[in-house]
């Protein structure tokens, strides 16, 4: 059974505020140590699927650069399938930016059926999750679907910010509803999908003569199938998965891995996230610094007498005498001043938190995520309230005073 999987990146992942201002969502980093797309490509590789097409869109340089050839990945393949990234592109008769997750894949339509693949594989590049995608495969095989649907269970409460399938017994999907006001259950979509070729072929084909259509899986193509009477199965899930969306969602997956035992197990050497990684010296924890449930990688620098708790580190990280930082999430060389103190808060690449700064609370009425964006200075003894945004290169002179109230916003 030949399977391609594409995996559609070009998301610009306007709710994860600062963290996309400069990147595409699926670029952004994660745990330390990922992007978010290494966990896509990573369950691909590890089911054995090794011809991949990544469709990216919006800023996708820190993820063309990330991706490379596909090396870490084992996909630098020059015989054979590998990994390719396909951009928008502009053709006399067709072609441009694309209008939706539908449109993305049928303007690559011509490069996807190259090689007739049986099946095609359709992922999300920014969820964050395990999963094995040969039993789905044999699943929707043994179901004979025309499209089969990964689905797991989420709280009542939370129904609305997904598709809600209605599935009956023997797991056909009747109905289906993107993000309902008023959610009929609790079965939902992952974005994951299984098409037979020729069924994909036909339904983008229909959808692309409905002026109507916003050319969309979940909003229009499913819907319609449905309608149709197409045969769409819905297989379950009952791993971790998140969709790491909004603010609150990114940060919530970081916490996750600090749980005891973690919600993802990132240590599992047989299912491994591979990564592109840089060389970076071995961890410095100094005298008197003291480090809990924290995940803390290469190049990072504790000083003496820092605390951090319930925090990740990424490579580069520094973290001066005294400091605390706590509930936090720290990207790629950032700095923190000595006495500084970091609660509750997200802190983009190259940001730098002067000496006894505050960023952030840990207070349950202050509940927000604080963001400081990519290259910005919080200055020394300022003081950033909870929930507030700082955007990307802000500098010290951009601060008219250095107390930012709860929910602030600052940039340039």
């Amino acid at each position: 059974m030949k399977v391609r999987a594409v995996i559609l990146a070009g998301g610009e992942g306007s709710r994860l505020g600062v963290l996309t201002a400069k990147r595409t969502k699926p670029a952004v980093p994660f745990a330390g140590k990922y992007r978010i797309i290494d966990f896509a490509l990573s369950n691909c590789v590890n089911s054995g699927l090794y011809d991949i097409m990544v469709l990216a869109q919006y800023r996708p340089h820190s993820l063309l650069e990330h991706i490379g050839a596909g090396r870490p990945w084992d996909l630098d393949r020059s015989l054979g399938p590998g990994v390719q990234v396909f951009q928008p592109y502009l053709a006399r008769r067709a072609g441009g930016w694309y209008r939706g997750t539908a449109d993305a894949v049928q303007q690559n339509f011509g490069f996807l059926k190259r090689g007739n693949p049986e099946l095609v594989l359709l992922l999300s590049g920014d969820h964050i999750y395990r999963m094995d995608f040969d039993p789905m495969i044999t699943f929707h095989q043994e179901q004979q679907a025309d499209l089969t649907i990964a689905t797991l269970r989420v709280p009542a409460e939370d129904a609305r910010r997904f598709g809600i399938l209605q599935v009956e017994d023997d797991y056909r999907v009747t109905g289906f509803e993107e993000k309902p006001r008023r959610p009929k259950g609790s079965v939902a979509s992952m974005g994951i999908y299984i098409f037979r070729l020729e069924v994909l072929d036909s339904v983008l084909r229909s959808d692309l003569r409905r002026r109507a259509s916003s050319h969309d899986f979940g909003k229009d193509i499913i819907p319609r199938m449905i309608a149709d009477g197409a045969r769409i199965v819905a297989f379950p899930y009952s791993g971790y998965w998140k969709d790491v969306g909004t603010v609150h969602t990114y940060w919530q997956a970081h916490m996750d891995l600090l749980r005891t035992p973690p919600a993802l197990d990132l240590n599992d050497r047989s299912w491994v996230i591979h990564t592109k990684s840089e060389e970076r010296p071995p961890v410095r924890v100094d005298s008197g610094a003291q480090v809990r449930d924290s995940l803390v990688t290469d190049g990072s620098v504790i000083s003496a007498g820092a605390v951090v708790e319930r925090s990740v580190l990424s490579p580069g990280v520094r973290v001066g005498a005294n400091a605390i930082v706590r509930d936090a999430v720290i990207l790629t060389d950032a700095s923190i001043g000595a006495g500084a103190r970091v609660e509750n808060a997200i802190i983009d690449k190259n940001v730098r938190v002067e000496a006894g700064a505050r960023v952030g609370s840990c207070t349950p009425r202050d509940a927000a995520i604080t963001m400081v964006g990519k290259d910005s200075v919080v200055p020394a003894r300022a003081r950033v309230g909870a929930g507030c945004v700082i955007g990307q290169d802000v500098r010290a002179e951009d601060y008219a005073t250095l107390t930012l109230p709860a929910g602030s916003q600052l940039s340039r």
